[in-house]
């Protein structure tokens, strides 16, 4: 069921809908009329009730691997691609924050963040992470840009000044000096419970960077200033300095190598070692078994590609290592990459493709995630729409949004339909329970708008 501009309108996954008054079964012949004492039909809702309970006491998903549909809702409509979840005003309810604005759980109305400029057909935004970033308990928005060289984190105001509408005050966090900016993971690679912020280019020759969050307490670094974000290419506008800088944590970077990178990143131990490695468009990075920070990790150049952002490390087929899932994020194609024996002279590894999906193009973005309750991870993906404005292949088709169950015994997935025609997506793909309802929800922010999918 969709929701927009007042309007609700339905959608149906791999099934056929239909409101005519033909599509409905005819009503049942006598023949088909099987008689049940009255004693056991007066007992059959309490056997229901006694089942459905011992279902939830078990822990069992009365809806467990059954198609998943959604109630569709546009919250905004803007070139913002980025959006994460997140208890922004601490009353214990999930609220989503996606660009200029955030929108509050329960009634999801649209309220004020951040200013971002437009730039040619895109915003100079190209993520949102939600972190505590001055340790005052509430959460903070840090993003970068695609061509601006500088990291800003927009500190929540607090409880008064949400309720009131008022703007996040923008803080500048690092300037990197490193323009060409894909996008980023903000994830935790060396264990320590605390993410690094992965930077990945597009350019193939760019340095591959990371940055970490170390705490800055009683530290004698300078102090940042506040700033208002342009977001115009070369900088921010720089306004009044604070006397003081109440950020936490500084980003401090590390050269993982000077010259490997390339469209496409992801996160996860593709060699099997332990240590959690780093994939980009051209190859990927091993993380060294000790002192990650010291010292530059070694890349293997096993592929080269124009990849999705994030790739999915995981073992898909269970044979114990770790396949690929991956996306073209500017061309038809979806694969999963099913690793096979290393190369036994050079150690490369190596890796069968099955084609998933090339039906649509630009599944630039990927999210795993067990969407239907039978304990197993699901797929989720869609079109990017617009991401070249329409230059890419397929790039004036409609926009999708589709999930992948995997089925173990053919090795292969099954698609589903979450919407086609409305919802696509951007750089980030949020799933996570929105409502408090225990299901998975999904929530996207492209150039077909900021959408919210509650799951039904």
């Amino acid at each position: 069921m969709h929701e927009q501009a007042g309007l609700l309108f339905s959608t149906c996954s791999n099934s056929t809908c239909s409101n005519s008054p033909s599509s409905h079964s005819p009503p049942a012949s006598p023949a088909m009329i099987t008689r049940i004492p009255l004693r056991l039909a007066m007992l059959a809702p309490i056997l229901c009730t006694l089942l459905f309970s011992a279902l939830l006491a078990a822990g069992g998903d009365v809806h467990a691997g059954k198609p998943v549909e959604f109630t569709v809702r546009m919250l905004a409509l803007d070139a913002n691609e980025g959006i994460a979840a997140g208890d922004v005003d601490g009353d214990g309810v999930t609220d989503l924050v996606a660009g200029r604005q955030w929108f509050k759980g329960g009634d999801w109305a649209a309220r004020p963040l951040r200013n971002i400029d437009d730039w040619n057909g895109y915003v100079q935004s190209n993520g949102d992470y939600l972190f505590d970033v001055n340790g005052d308990g509430r959460l903070d928005v840090i993003a970068g840009s695609f061509l601006p060289t500088e990291v800003y984190w927009y500190e929540n105001p607090g409880e008064e000044a949400l309720r009131l509408g008022k703007q996040w005050p923008a803080h500048l966090l690092k300037d990197t000096k490193k323009s060409q900016n894909e996008g980023q993971l903000f994830e935790d690679l060396d264990g320590d419970g605390r993410p690094e912020w992965i930077v990945n280019s597009w350019k193939k020759d760019c340095p591959m960077m990371v940055y970490r969050l170390l705490d800055r307490t009683g530290n004698s670094e300078p102090a940042s200033e506040t700033t208002q974000a342009t977001g115009k290419p070369g900088g921010a506008k720089k306004a009044a300095a604070k006397p003081e800088n109440s950020a936490k944590y500084s980003l401090v970077g590390h050269t993982l190598g000077e010259s490997a990178n390339g469209h496409g990143v992801a996160v996860g131990d593709l060699n099997g070692d332990g240590k959690t490695d780093v994939l980009v468009g051209q190859g990927w990075y091993e993380q060294p078994q000790s002192d990650p920070w010291g010292q530059p990790w070694i890349f293997h150049a096993d592929w080269d590609l124009h990849s999705s952002l994030p790739m999915i490390v995981t073992d898909l087929d269970q044979d114990g290592d770790s396949d690929l899932i991956i996306g073209k994020g500017h061309d038809y194609g979806l694969s999963w990459w099913e690793q096979t024996e290393p190369d036994k002279e050079t150690g490369k590894l190596s890796f069968e493709i099955h084609e998933i999906d090339s039906s649509f193009s630009q599944p630039h973005s990927l999210a795993w995630v067990d969407l239907d309750g039978d304990g197993n991870k699901d797929l989720i993906t869609g079109k990017r729409y617009y991401a070249h404005n329409s230059r890419d292949p397929g790039g004036n088709e409609p926009p999708c949004l589709y999930y992948y169950t995997w089925d173990q015994a053919s090795k292969s997935f099954q698609r589903h339909t979450i919407d086609e025609g409305h919802v696509g997506c951007g750089l980030q793909i949020v799933a996570e329970d929105l409502n408090g309802d225990s299901k998975v929800d999904i929530a996207v922010a492209g150039k077909s708008g900021t959408y919210l999918l509650l799951a039904q």
